[in-house]
C-alpha cells in the first residue's frame, strides 16, 4: 500500500457480504472481480476496514436455535485472497450473519483470518476474545478497532461459548457503559494514534439515526472514539463531526446479493476514506461514490453517483456537515 508524507489514506466501508449468490458467482471468476473496478484504488489506500458481514467456512450447518430467513456463508478458499487483493487490513465481525452456520464456521473465521494475517474484532471464542480490539499499524499509524453489535443477542458470545460482542445501544445503561469502557480501556492500553469504534447496530432500511443513536455516538466520542464507523441499515446515512470526529452513522452495503429497494437504493453508497495525520487527526472525510452490480462492488454511474451524492447532503444537512465537490466525489474538511 502507498503512503504520504503528510497524511495517510483509510478507507472505510459498509457491509461485505461475500456469501450466497456472491459466492457461487465466485466459483468460476477470479477472486478480484468482487471489487470490479475498485480493486486497485482499495489496494492503493494506506489501510481499509470493513465489515464482513458472512461467516468465512464449507463447514457448519445454519443456525437452528431460533428461526433465521438468511444464512451467509463464503467459501475461505476464494475469499481470503479476495480480501487481501484488496488490501483489508481488519474485519469488524461483531453482526448478525458471523454465527449464521453455527460454532464451527464463526471458528473456521476467525482461523481463516488469522491465517492471513488480516486483524479482526468484534466475535471470538469466548466473551472476553469479542470485546478484544484489533490493532492494526498501516504504514506509521497504529489503528485500534472496537466492534459491537445490538444485532441478534443470540449471536452474544459468553464466558464458556464463542459469539459476537453484544451490547445495548444506551449510553445510560450500566451493563453497556461498563462493557463499552472496558474494551475501550483495552484499546488505549496499546496507546493507539486512531481509535475506531466499528458498530452494527440498529434495523434495516432506515435512513437517518434515532436520537438514542446519536447519544451513543457522541457519548463514545466523549471517550476518547476519534472515528465511529456505523453500517447495518444497509443505507448510508448522514454524517456527523462531533468533536472533530466523524461519525458515519451508517456506511450501507459495498457488496452483497440483496434484492434491491427500487426507492431507497441499498445498492448505492460510498468508499468512506479519511485522510490522517500521522499523529491521528482526521483531517478530511472524503466520499467515492459505489454501486453494486453482477454481485461485485464499481465505481458508480454517473446517475447513481449524482443520485447518492444529493441524498448524502440532505442526510448530513441536519448535523451541519456540508461537502464540497470534487469530480464525483464528496468532500468534507475537518477542523480540529
Amino acid at each position: 500500500m502507498s503512503s504520504s508524507t503528510t497524511t495517510f489514506r483509510l478507507g472505510l466501508t459498509g457491509d461485505v457480504m461475500l456469501g450466497r449468490l456472491v459466492d457461487e458467482q465466485q466459483q468460476s471468476r477470479p477472486v478480484t472481480a468482487v471489487w470490479g473496478d475498485l480493486r486497485e484504488h482499495l489496494a492503493e489506500l494506506d489501510g481499509l476496514f470493513v465489515n464482513l458481514e458472512c461467516c468465512l467456512s464449507t463447514r457448519g450447518r445454519p443456525w437452528r436455535r431460533t428461526d433465521r430467513a438468511f444464512h451467509f456463508r463464503a467459501d475461505p478458499g476464494w475469499a481470503i485472497p479476495a480480501l487481501e487483493a484488496a488490501g483489508v487490513d481488519c474485519c469488524a465481525l461483531a453482526n448478525n450473519h458471523v454465527l449464521d452456520f453455527e460454532e464451527p464456521a464463526l471458528l473456521d473465521t476467525l482461523d481463516a483470518l488469522d491465517g492471513a494475517s488480516i486483524a479482526h474484532a468484534g466475535a471470538g471464542r469466548t466473551l472476553s476474545e469479542a470485546f478484544r480490539p484489533a490493532l492494526v499499524t498501516v504504514a506509521d499509524l497504529d489503528v485500534a478497532v472496537v466492534s459491537l453489535t445490538d444485532n441478534t443477542p443470540e449471536y452474544a458470545a459468553t464466558d464458556s461459548a464463542p459469539g459476537t460482542a453484544h451490547v445495548e445501544i444506551d449510553s445510560n445503561d450500566g451493563a453497556t457503559r461498563r462493557a463499552v469502557s472496558e474494551t475501550l480501556a483495552r484499546a488505549r492500553e496499546r496507546n493507539p494514534d486512531l481509535l475506531v469504534a466499528s458498530l452494527h447496530w440498529g434495523p434495516n432500511m432506515r435512513t437517518e439515526p434515532t436520537d438514542p443513536f446519536r447519544e451513543f455516538a457522541h457519548w463514545l466520542v466523549e471517550s476518547g472514539v476519534d472515528v465511529v464507523h456505523g453500517h447495518s441499515a444497509h443505507v448510508f446515512q448522514g454524517i456527523e463531526v462531533y468533536g472533530g470526529s466523524p461519525i458515519c452513522y451508517d456506511t450501507g452495503d459495498f457488496v452483497d446479493d440483496y434484492a434491491v429497494d427500487e426507492s431507497l437504493r441499498n445498492d448505492r453508497s460510498f468508499l468512506f476514506e479519511l485522510s490522517v495525520t500521522p499523529t491521528g487527526s482526521v483531517r478530511e472525510l472524503r466520499l467515492v461514490p459505489t454501486e453494486i452490480a453482477d454481485f461485485a462492488v464499481h465505481e458508480a454511474s454517473e446517475t447513481a453517483a449524482a443520485w447518492s451524492r444529493d441524498r448524502m447532503r440532505d442526510r448530513s444537512e441536519p448535523f451541519g456537515t456540508t461537502f464540497e465537490r470534487d469530480g464525483d466525489h464528496l468532500v468534507h474538511s475537518i477542523e480540529r
